[in-house]
């Protein structure tokens, strides 16, 4: 096991993925960047922190601390797409959300060491999923996949206006069970947030790989705009911003009928 991914087992049928929350960058990735960059500001801040009170404790765990400026593991090795004609970041970015560079141009990471990248910490995240799904098919026959993220609720370069709160993300249907996504949009429409389903975001590579309904394999994302639980008072203030427990509790009530919901066998 790489002592970047923390993997936690358990037996309920649900697995909780985090791959966007890590800040970890190695030193020979570290120098590559440029002097003046803050290579970290697209992080998904605190999100294992919003989760980790309301996730059950029989739920598996799946997050790697390595930072999404190193490799990205929501996106396919092979580097297509997912939102084709659309503004977005790369398997291993060479531009922030914003559009400014990350590398003098001689030092963007080139084919041999994006494969590097990925061998030491793409393939074994997507590993310890497919692993746990086996795992835990065997124990239960359906299991759910939450993909767990969030963003800016303003990114102009990604989106137009303003981000609704809760952005769910079935890859349009095909990843879950529509009877998973109803039971989703009617917790979210009885909340106090704004709320989208299969809107800006669809879902990453993890949910549109591991998504299989026909297989029992049930994969959601949320998308949580950042200003539901962190402590901001600007756009800028998103570059290192401070967790807000008195915020993030109303969130939290929310997520954890999502997450109860999730964690129920035999869809």
């Amino acid at each position: 096991m790489p002592d970047w991914l923390d993997l936690r087992e358990g037996d309920l049928p649900l697995i909780v993925s985090i791959p966007h929350a890590g800040t970890e960058v190695p030193d020979e990735c570290a120098s590559r960047f440029l002097a003046d960059v803050d290579y970290l500001k697209d992080t998904d801040w605190h999100i294992d922190r919003l989760y980790a009170p309301i996730v059950p404790a029989g739920a598996t765990w799946i997050r790697t601390a390595i930072s999404r400026s190193v490799i990205d593991a929501n996106r396919p090795a092979d580097r297509q797409s997912l939102y084709p004609g659309q503004a977005t970041t790369d398997l291993c970015p060479v531009t922030d959300f914003d559009g400014m560079p990350l590398y003098a141009t001689e030092n963007e990471p080139d084919r041999n060491e994006i494969e590097r990248r990925i061998e030491l910490y793409h393939r074994p995240y997507h590993a310890a999923i497919e692993g746990q799904i086996a795992r835990l098919r065997k124990m239960h026959g359906a299991v759910v996949l939450l993909d767990c993220h969030s963003i800016r609720p303003r990114v102009p370069r990604l989106f137009e206006g303003t981000l609704p709160a809760i952005n769910l993300g079935t890859n349009g249907g095909l990843s879950c069970a529509p009877a998973v996504s109803d039971a989703l949009s009617d917790l979210v429409e009885a909340s106090p947030f704004s709320w989208v389903i299969n809107g800006r975001f669809r879902g990453g590579w993890i949910t549109r790989n591991f998504g299989r309904p026909a297989n029992n394999v049930h994969a959601v994302q949320i998308e949580i705009a950042m200003n539901t639980y962190l402590s901001v008072d600007s756009d800028e203030g998103y570059g290192r911003p401070d967790y807000d427990i008195g915020v993030a509790c109303l969130l939290q009530n929310t997520l954890r009928k999502i997450v109860a919901r999730l964690s129920i066998p035999n869809l």
